[in-house]
Protein backbone atom coordinates (compact mmCIF):
# COMPACT_ATOMS: atom_id res chain seq x y z
CA UNK A 1 0.00 0.00 0.00
CA UNK A 2 1.38 3.47 -1.06
CA UNK A 3 0.29 6.78 1.10
CA UNK A 4 0.85 10.57 0.94
CA UNK A 5 0.42 12.28 3.66
CA UNK A 6 0.93 16.19 2.98
CA UNK A 7 2.09 18.18 6.45
CA UNK A 8 -0.28 21.12 8.17
CA UNK A 9 -2.04 23.03 5.14
CA UNK A 10 -2.52 26.41 6.01
CA UNK A 11 -4.83 29.12 4.79
CA UNK A 12 -5.66 29.71 1.10
CA UNK A 13 -1.58 30.17 -0.11
CA UNK A 14 -1.45 26.23 1.35
CA UNK A 15 -4.78 25.37 -0.44
CA UNK A 16 -3.65 26.71 -3.66
CA UNK A 17 -0.48 24.85 -3.39
CA UNK A 18 -1.85 21.40 -3.13
CA UNK A 19 -4.37 22.04 -6.05
CA UNK A 20 -1.31 23.16 -8.57
CA UNK A 21 0.90 20.33 -7.05
CA UNK A 22 -0.89 17.56 -6.21
CA UNK A 23 -1.63 15.99 -9.69
CA UNK A 24 2.11 15.94 -10.20
CA UNK A 25 2.69 14.00 -6.84
CA UNK A 26 -0.19 11.21 -7.82
CA UNK A 27 1.65 10.76 -11.20
CA UNK A 28 4.93 10.15 -9.62
CA UNK A 29 3.95 8.52 -6.76
CA UNK A 30 0.56 6.59 -7.87
CA UNK A 31 -0.27 6.43 -3.63
CA UNK A 32 -3.28 4.49 -3.31
CA UNK A 33 -4.51 7.10 -0.24
CA UNK A 34 -3.50 10.63 -0.02
CA UNK A 35 -4.21 12.04 3.25
CA UNK A 36 -3.76 15.68 4.98
CA UNK A 37 -3.48 17.27 8.33
CA UNK A 38 -6.54 20.23 7.88
CA UNK A 39 -6.43 21.99 10.99
CA UNK A 40 -5.37 25.28 9.54
CA UNK A 41 -7.01 25.13 6.40
CA UNK A 42 -9.17 28.61 6.90
CA UNK A 43 -7.21 31.26 7.55
CA UNK A 44 -4.73 29.35 9.56
CA UNK A 45 -7.30 28.09 11.94
CA UNK A 46 -9.62 25.35 11.37
CA UNK A 47 -11.95 24.30 8.29
CA UNK A 48 -15.43 25.45 7.09
CA UNK A 49 -17.61 23.19 4.99
CA UNK A 50 -16.76 24.94 1.59
CA UNK A 51 -12.72 24.61 2.15
CA UNK A 52 -13.81 21.27 2.74
CA UNK A 53 -15.21 20.13 -0.17
CA UNK A 54 -12.27 22.25 -2.17
CA UNK A 55 -9.68 20.48 -0.79
CA UNK A 56 -11.24 17.20 -0.86
CA UNK A 57 -12.12 17.82 -4.45
CA UNK A 58 -8.68 18.92 -5.30
CA UNK A 59 -7.50 14.93 -4.30
CA UNK A 60 -7.28 14.52 -0.54
CA UNK A 61 -8.88 11.20 0.43
CA UNK A 62 -9.40 11.93 4.49
CA UNK A 63 -7.83 15.03 6.35
CA UNK A 64 -6.95 14.78 9.95
CA UNK A 65 -7.25 17.23 12.44
CA UNK A 66 -5.56 18.85 16.19
CA UNK A 67 -6.05 21.55 18.50
CA UNK A 68 -7.77 23.85 15.90
CA UNK A 69 -9.85 21.32 14.23
CA UNK A 70 -12.90 22.67 15.61
CA UNK A 71 -12.44 26.82 16.01
CA UNK A 72 -14.34 27.70 13.26
CA UNK A 73 -18.20 26.47 14.36
CA UNK A 74 -19.42 26.30 10.44
CA UNK A 75 -17.45 22.88 10.53
CA UNK A 76 -20.20 21.69 13.11
CA UNK A 77 -22.94 21.04 10.62
CA UNK A 78 -20.78 18.53 8.49
CA UNK A 79 -18.43 17.08 11.28
CA UNK A 80 -20.66 14.35 12.22
CA UNK A 81 -21.68 13.48 8.84
CA UNK A 82 -21.28 9.84 7.89
CA UNK A 83 -20.26 10.90 4.90
CA UNK A 84 -17.38 13.77 5.77
CA UNK A 85 -13.94 12.53 5.80
CA UNK A 86 -12.57 14.59 8.88
CA UNK A 87 -11.27 13.22 12.10
CA UNK A 88 -10.83 14.91 15.35
CA UNK A 89 -7.85 13.90 18.12
CA UNK A 90 -9.49 10.71 19.74
CA UNK A 91 -8.11 11.35 23.13
CA UNK A 92 -10.18 13.92 23.42
CA UNK A 93 -13.33 14.10 25.81
CA UNK A 94 -15.89 12.24 24.60
CA UNK A 95 -18.42 14.64 24.30
CA UNK A 96 -16.45 16.63 21.51
CA UNK A 97 -18.15 16.53 18.37
CA UNK A 98 -16.44 14.42 14.96
CA UNK A 99 -15.30 11.14 14.19
CA UNK A 100 -11.93 9.79 15.84
CA UNK A 101 -10.77 7.55 13.32
CA UNK A 102 -11.99 6.53 9.58
CA UNK A 103 -11.28 3.71 7.56
CA UNK A 104 -10.38 3.90 3.81
CA UNK A 105 -11.01 0.92 1.66
CA UNK A 106 -9.54 0.85 -1.49
CA UNK A 107 -9.13 -2.37 -3.62
CA UNK A 108 -9.57 -4.83 -1.10
CA UNK A 109 -7.65 -3.24 1.56
CA UNK A 110 -8.80 -1.17 4.43
CA UNK A 111 -6.80 1.48 5.87
CA UNK A 112 -7.27 2.39 9.47
CA UNK A 113 -6.28 6.21 10.27
CA UNK A 114 -6.51 7.46 14.10
CA UNK A 115 -5.78 10.92 15.05
CA UNK A 116 -4.50 11.85 18.46
CA UNK A 117 -3.09 15.31 20.51
CA UNK A 118 -0.15 15.05 22.23
CA UNK A 119 -0.50 15.88 26.27
CA UNK A 120 2.97 18.28 27.04
CA UNK A 121 2.52 21.51 26.13
CA UNK A 122 -0.52 21.64 24.54
CA UNK A 123 -3.56 23.25 25.99
CA UNK A 124 -6.35 21.33 25.18
CA UNK A 125 -7.52 18.63 27.81
CA UNK A 126 -6.31 14.92 26.37
CA UNK A 127 -6.63 11.70 27.59
CA UNK A 128 -3.25 10.06 27.55
CA UNK A 129 -2.20 9.06 23.85
CA UNK A 130 -0.81 5.98 24.81
CA UNK A 131 -3.75 4.37 26.07
CA UNK A 132 -6.35 5.64 23.44
CA UNK A 133 -4.18 4.28 21.12
CA UNK A 134 -4.00 0.91 22.29
CA UNK A 135 -7.45 1.03 23.13
CA UNK A 136 -8.41 1.87 19.23
CA UNK A 137 -6.01 -0.87 17.86
CA UNK A 138 -7.49 -3.32 19.96
CA UNK A 139 -10.83 -3.10 19.06
CA UNK A 140 -10.49 -2.63 15.17
CA UNK A 141 -7.35 -5.10 14.46
CA UNK A 142 -6.37 -2.97 11.31
CA UNK A 143 -3.43 -4.74 9.10
CA UNK A 144 -2.96 -0.99 7.85
CA UNK A 145 -2.52 1.51 10.72
CA UNK A 146 -1.60 5.19 10.19
CA UNK A 147 -1.49 7.77 13.48
CA UNK A 148 -1.03 11.44 12.86
CA UNK A 149 0.32 12.55 16.31
CA UNK A 150 -0.53 16.07 16.56
CA UNK A 151 1.85 17.00 19.56
CA UNK A 152 4.46 19.45 20.66
CA UNK A 153 6.73 17.90 22.35
CA UNK A 154 9.38 15.79 20.54
CA UNK A 155 10.50 12.92 23.09
CA UNK A 156 6.18 12.49 23.25
CA UNK A 157 6.11 11.67 19.41
CA UNK A 158 9.05 9.22 19.41
CA UNK A 159 7.93 7.78 23.01
CA UNK A 160 4.46 7.07 21.22
CA UNK A 161 6.08 5.75 18.23
CA UNK A 162 8.38 3.59 19.87
CA UNK A 163 5.52 2.28 22.32
CA UNK A 164 3.28 1.06 19.18
CA UNK A 165 6.49 -0.15 17.19
CA UNK A 166 5.44 -3.39 14.91
CA UNK A 167 1.64 -2.70 15.36
CA UNK A 168 1.01 0.36 13.30
CA UNK A 169 2.36 0.89 10.17
CA UNK A 170 2.98 4.11 10.59
CA UNK A 171 3.14 7.09 13.27
CA UNK A 172 3.30 10.73 11.45
CA UNK A 173 3.98 13.85 13.63
CA UNK A 174 2.46 17.00 12.85
CA UNK A 175 1.50 20.08 14.20
CA UNK A 176 4.92 22.32 14.45
CA UNK A 177 4.91 23.29 11.04
CA UNK A 178 8.69 22.45 11.02
CA UNK A 179 9.43 19.70 9.30
CA UNK A 180 12.52 17.07 10.67
CA UNK A 181 14.85 14.94 9.20
CA UNK A 182 14.51 12.04 11.47
CA UNK A 183 12.27 9.77 8.80
CA UNK A 184 12.65 6.09 9.79
CA UNK A 185 12.05 2.85 9.98
CA UNK A 186 11.63 1.63 13.53
CA UNK A 187 13.14 -1.33 14.80
CA UNK A 188 9.68 -3.77 14.12
CA UNK A 189 8.61 -1.34 11.05
CA UNK A 190 6.75 1.46 12.26
CA UNK A 191 7.82 3.94 10.36
CA UNK A 192 7.95 7.41 11.61
CA UNK A 193 8.78 11.28 11.19
CA UNK A 194 8.75 13.69 14.49
CA UNK A 195 7.20 16.64 12.35
CA UNK A 196 5.97 16.62 8.25
CA UNK A 197 6.29 20.02 8.76
CA UNK A 198 3.61 22.53 6.95
CA UNK A 199 2.55 23.66 3.49
CA UNK A 200 2.34 27.22 3.92
CA UNK A 201 4.14 30.09 2.83
CA UNK A 202 7.94 30.16 3.51
CA UNK A 203 8.89 33.86 3.93
CA UNK A 204 6.84 33.22 7.17
CA UNK A 205 6.24 32.41 10.83
CA UNK A 206 4.75 29.32 10.76
CA UNK A 207 2.57 30.41 7.91
CA UNK A 208 1.56 33.35 9.69
CA UNK A 209 2.87 36.74 8.99
CA UNK A 210 6.05 37.25 10.01
CA UNK A 211 5.68 41.16 11.54
CA UNK A 212 2.42 40.27 13.83
CA UNK A 213 4.41 37.18 15.43
CA UNK A 214 6.96 39.30 15.95
CA UNK A 215 4.76 41.76 17.61
CA UNK A 216 3.09 39.60 19.69
CA UNK A 217 6.76 38.58 21.26
CA UNK A 218 7.31 42.49 21.73
CA UNK A 219 4.42 43.55 23.34
CA UNK A 220 3.27 40.87 25.04
CA UNK A 221 -0.25 41.22 23.58
CA UNK A 222 -2.33 38.44 21.32
CA UNK A 223 -2.64 39.86 17.55
CA UNK A 224 -5.04 38.46 15.44
CA UNK A 225 -3.02 36.53 13.53
CA UNK A 226 -3.28 36.31 9.05
CA UNK A 227 -1.60 33.76 7.01
CA UNK A 228 1.12 34.98 4.95
CA UNK A 229 1.29 35.29 1.13
CA UNK A 230 3.86 34.60 -1.24
CA UNK A 231 5.80 31.43 -2.54
CA UNK A 232 4.64 27.96 -0.67
CA UNK A 233 6.32 24.97 0.20
CA UNK A 234 4.49 21.68 0.37
CA UNK A 235 6.10 18.95 2.63
CA UNK A 236 4.32 15.77 2.88
CA UNK A 237 5.41 12.07 3.54
CA UNK A 238 5.73 9.24 1.09
CA UNK A 239 5.14 5.72 2.94
CA UNK A 240 5.13 2.00 1.29
CA UNK A 241 3.60 -0.43 3.58
CA UNK A 242 4.25 -3.88 3.14
CA UNK A 243 1.68 -7.01 3.33
CA UNK A 244 2.36 -7.24 6.73
CA UNK A 245 1.01 -3.76 7.62
CA UNK A 246 4.68 -1.94 8.12
CA UNK A 247 6.90 0.29 6.68
CA UNK A 248 9.17 -0.35 4.30
CA UNK A 249 10.04 2.95 2.31
CA UNK A 250 9.24 6.25 4.03
CA UNK A 251 10.51 9.35 2.02
CA UNK A 252 10.26 13.08 2.68
CA UNK A 253 8.74 14.90 -0.19
CA UNK A 254 8.80 18.75 -1.20
CA UNK A 255 7.72 21.09 -3.32
CA UNK A 256 6.78 24.80 -4.22
CA UNK A 257 4.30 26.44 -5.82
Amino acid sequence: MKILFIGDIVGRPGREAVKALLPKLKKKYQPDFILANGENLASGKGVTPKIYEEIIAAGIDLLTGGNHILKRPEVLTIIDSPSIKLIRPANWPADQPGKTYIELKKNGDELLVVNLEGQVYMEEPADSPFTVAEKVIKQHRCKYTLVDFHAEATSEKRALAEYLDGRVGAVLGTHTHVTTADEKILPRGTGFITDIGMTGTIDSVLGVKKELVIERFLSGEKKVFEVAEGTVELNAVFLELGTDGLTKKIKRVRGRY
